[in-house]
């Protein structure tokens, strides 16, 4: 099988780190290559380069043979290579075809003088396309009316308009339910059984084990090894990625749960355009137990989370913390109150990006003693001791220990710098929203051990999560949402994988 992507000793160097060390690697025609490796390994500053957002410092990348210098994305597009990022690149006001045109949007004349683009055709175009590649979508759907998984395909879309032959999906079921990954999947495949080649970055080993040929293993910025999946077992391949054997699966012991901690009462939220995000919701999470919430992106599960921390407003309906009403307490009374929060966007609310990872890690103490003495003056051996503490606890990589800006830091840094500043807190409710999205199966171990001791050691856990795998291994109980909308609450051990997953989708409404 010929090679249509090689890699020849590629070096790309950041300020502090070496992301990409001496890597050849090659791709060949027509297959499924999966790229794995911890968070920082470098497999998504190798493919950037790839499509172009990044240049190598050294090596040479060639396409079917011949050497090219890919300055950017549109370079790339000319080498017929496209990528779906883990963050949609799409305009939420405009349709399906315009999405998929943009940039090279076909022109007829009106009145044979004036230029205008030819949406007819286009809306064609795209519907054609669509049945071709099993890909169905309305083309003249607006992005902000259709779901997830179609926004998905019209990123797809995108690279097949364009005639790509090289595929990179980042990361692609990271927000998908069990139905639309199984569905994805089978795309995958069928555009790979097309004469496609595709490169997969996933930190989901058993998609790789249903679909990927050939798995290319990255640790440190240098390449371990390149297996051929068939042959590989799924613990052999975490263990190259982590350099250490991994426990794929959680020993949790039952036992009885404690006193109720949190108590929201039929609580609503609407957004500024007086659209009901959540609509009267009501559960409560006791000490030592995990409550899960689980649905599909976008269905009032993140507001409820940010209703509880004090981050939005609530409507109508009651938040109880430790028996104490805190609907209307502020942030840092929530907090003292007993509450912890890993927020989903960690950069708007988990961080302050500008500042270093010490002030970071002291950002909910630092006018309490130690930290900071009577006269309110920061006490920074204080706070370089607890970072020490924590830098070491939660394996936080960095170029600069405490000094390190966070904005330079990955995005799985950045979210066991958040975790471990928020565990630290010793609070009685902990919310989790997507604690582990981003990083590698090592990490997520940790921190899947971590949040069972906390259960363990009497803790009221509220789990938000879109990993389904996640909410089912760590979960006591299981609240599903849909349309901001409870749809069940059940203990976790009455509920299948598919049962949820059809809960997440509206399909399934619990009768009573």
């Amino acid at each position: 099988m010929e090679n249509l992507v090689e890699f020849r000793h590629i070096t790309k160097r950041f300020p502090g780190i070496v992301a990409n060390d001496d890597i050849s690697l090659s791709v060949r025609k027509g297959e499924i290559l999966a790229i794995l490796g911890e968070n920082g390994a470098g497999k998504s500053t190798l493919m950037s380069m790839l499509f172009g957002m990044y240049t190598p410092d050294e090596g040479e990348i060639f396409i079917r043979g011949k050497a090219e210098h890919i300055t950017s994305p549109l370079v790339a597009n000319e080498l017929n290579i496209g990528m779906v990022h883990q963050h949609f690149m799409l305009v939420e006001n405009q349709t399906i075809t315009e999405n998929i045109i943009m940039g090279i949007e076909p022109k007829k004349r009106k009145f044979g003088l004036f230029p205008i683009v030819d949406l007819q055709s286009s809306h064609e175009k795209v519907q054609q396309l669509s049945m071709h590649y099993h890909l169905e979508v309305n083309p003249r759907d607006t992005i902000e009316d259709v779901p997830v998984s179609t926004r998905q395909r019209v990123e797809i879309l995108k690279m097949l308009y364009r005639n790509a032959e090289i595929l990179i999906f980042d990361e692609p079921t990271a927000v998908l339910t069990p139905q639309e990954i199984e569905s994805l999947l089978l795309i995958i495949k069928s555009l790979r059984d097309s004469g496609k080649t595709i490169i997969l970055i996933t930190h989901k080993l058993d998609e790789i084990k249903k679909i990927a040929d050939r798995c290319a293993i990255l640790c440190k910025g240098r390449l371990i090894d390149v297996l051929e999946v068939a042959t590989t077992s799924v613990q052999h391949m975490s263990a190259l990625m982590v350099g250490r054997d991994v426990s794929l699966t959680l020993d949790k012991v039952e036992h009885e749960k404690g006193a109720e901690v949190l108590k929201v009462e039929n609580v609503s939220v609407v957004s500024q355009d007086h659209i009901t995000l959540v609509d009267s919701v009501s559960f409560s999470v006791h000490e030592g137990e995990i409550l899960a919430i689980a649905g599909v992106s976008g269905n009032g599960q993140v507001e409820i989370a940010d209703a509880i921390a004090g981050l939005i407003p609530i409507k109508s309906g009651r938040i109880l913390l430790q028996g104490n009403d805190i609907t209307t307490a502020s942030v840092r009374k929530r907090i003292e109150a007993g509450l912890s929060y890993i927020p989903e966007d960690r950069h708007a609310v988990g961080l302050i990006l500008d500042f270093n990872l010490r002030e970071n890690l002291c950002l909910k103490q630092y006018y309490r003693s130690p930290y900071s003495n009577e006269r309110g003056i920061l006490q920074h051996d204080a706070m370089n001791e607890l970072g020490n503490t924590l830098i070491e606890a939660f394996d936080i990589r960095t170029s600069k220990g405490n000094d390190t800006l966070v904005r330079s830091m990955s995005g799985g840094n950045q979210q066991k710098a958040i975790i471990a500043r928020e565990i630290n807190l010793d609070s009685k409710l902990i919310m989790f929203v997507q604690p582990t999205r981003g990083l590698d199966v090592g990490a997520i171990e940790a921190i899947h051990t971590r949040i069972n001791s906390l259960r363990s050691e009497g803790k009221a856990i509220l789990l938000i999560s879109l990993e389904l795998d996640e909410v089912l291994q760590l979960a006591d109980t299981i609240l599903v949402m849909y349309n901001g909308k409870v749809q069940t609450i059940r203990k976790a051990n009455e509920l299948t994988k598919l049962q949820v997953g059809e809960y997440m989708m509206g399909v399934h409404v619990e009768k009573n």
